[in-house]
Order: structure tokens, then C-alpha cells, then sequence
């Protein structure tokens, strides 16, 4: 996978300045590619090995969506890593808590650009001087106007 550009991270440094989001404009990410390469290192990984994935001949010839295309799990575990890349949260520590309500509304196939918009839908004071934010996420395909995976991502950040 490779990013198209390095646009800096929102910076927040606290609790305070993290309920602020909540209603407020989604966040942005970079765009990525998604690659054969790393569809295939997902494959070997989870031991998902189908051919819709791993075979770009057979699925272009086979497929219903013409070409090999990436795991719909491999898009759901781009999330956190599209966050931190989004967000920067001057903290102790963080956990990835969950997810709700998760879909995969549209195939991600080999050579797309995706980008996530992360808008905060709760963040609640939690123990040890925390917050959890709920992320109600939406992975999008550069070129489609329906989104490939959306998720509610629950995280905890400590300060």
C-alpha cells in the first residue's frame, strides 16, 4: 500500500479538546493504494487464500467485479492505522476498544484509492483519566460515490 501524500495530523492534546469534535466535521485521511502486494501478504497472514483475492487472472476472468480485490477484513484493519495517520492525540496511551454496525458496501479491487473520514460521534470520560471516542468511519473508493466499508470504531485514549 502506498500513501499519496503526508498531509499533517489534527493534533489534540486533551480531553477537552477531543468532546470538542463531537459534531463536528469528519476528518480526513490520505489517500492510500491498495496493492496486490499487500493483499497477498493479508492472504499468507489469515490463511484467506481464495482466489478472489490472490489469483488477478482467474478473478478477472471469473469474478463479478473483474479483477482481484482486497479482503473485505484487510479494509476493516486499515482503519486504525488510517486514523493515526489522521489523528495525533497527545497521550499516555491508547487501546483500539472495538467496533459496532460494521458493512462492506463495495468491493475494494486491486489498484484503488481509498481514503477514511473519521467524524466523532461520542466521546464519554472513562476511568484512569480517559476518554473513549466512538468513530463512526467511512472508507471510500476515489472514483465511487458509494463507500467501500462503514464501521463504528470505538477507541480509549488515556492521558
Amino acid at each position: 500500500m502506498t500513501t499519496e501524500s503526508a498531509s499533517p495530523a489534527a493534533v489534540f492534546c486533551d480531553a477537552a479538546a477531543l468532546h470538542a469534535l463531537v459534531g463536528g466535521a469528519p476528518l480526513l485521511s490520505d489517500w492510500i493504494t491498495i496493492d496486490q502486494a499487500s493483499v497477498d501478504r493479508f492472504a499468507e497472514a489469515t490463511g484467506d487464500q481464495q482466489w478472489i483475492h490472490v489469483d488477478p487472472e482467474r478473478a478477472q476472468r471469473e469474478s463479478p467485479f473483474g479483477g482481484a480485490i482486497a479482503h473485505g477484513f484487510m479494509t476493516l484493519s486499515l482503519i486504525p492505522g488510517l486514523l493515526q495517520k489522521t489523528v495525533r492525540i497527545e497521550q499516555r496511551m491508547a487501546v483500539n476498544y472495538g467496533l459496532n454496525r460494521v458493512r462492506f458496501t463495495s468491493p475494494v479491487l486491486v489498484g484503488a484509492q481509498l481514503r477514511a473520514q473519521f467524524a466523532a460521534a461520542s466521546v464519554v470520560d472513562i476511568e484512569q483519566a480517559g476518554v473513549q471516542i466512538t468513530w463512526n468511519v467511512t472508507l471510500e473508493r476515489q472514483g465511487n460515490e458509494r463507500p467501500v466499508c462503514i464501521a463504528e470504531f470505538i477507541t480509549r485514549h488515556y492521558f
